[in-house]
């Protein structure tokens, strides 16, 4: 019984939100794009600029936020640990 328990509860870690999608705001230059990759994570205002949601990525999440880090001209964005 051990072996299945500790693989029930790394299932459960696997599961749970541990990273977060940061910003280096000096090198984002508000092409936009982001905000239209992932817009549950990322708003983007006026001028293109966006502004992030601050919380942790549930595992969910994690496809659109790579998405939105692969797109950025300027690689502004990043995954962190939470």
């Amino acid at each position: 019984m051990t072996g299945r328990r500790s693989e029930q509860a790394a299932e459960r870690r696997s599961e749970q939100a541990t990273d977060r999608l940061l910003i280096d705001p000096t090198a984002c230059d508000g092409v936009g794009i982001c905000g239209h990759l992932a817009p549950e994570l990322i708003r983007v205002d006026s001028w293109g600029y966006p502004i992030l949601v601050p919380r942790l990525l549930h595992p969910a999440e994690l496809r659109a936020a790579r998405a939105a880090v692969a797109a950025c001209p300027r690689q502004a964005l990043f995954i962190g640990p939470g």
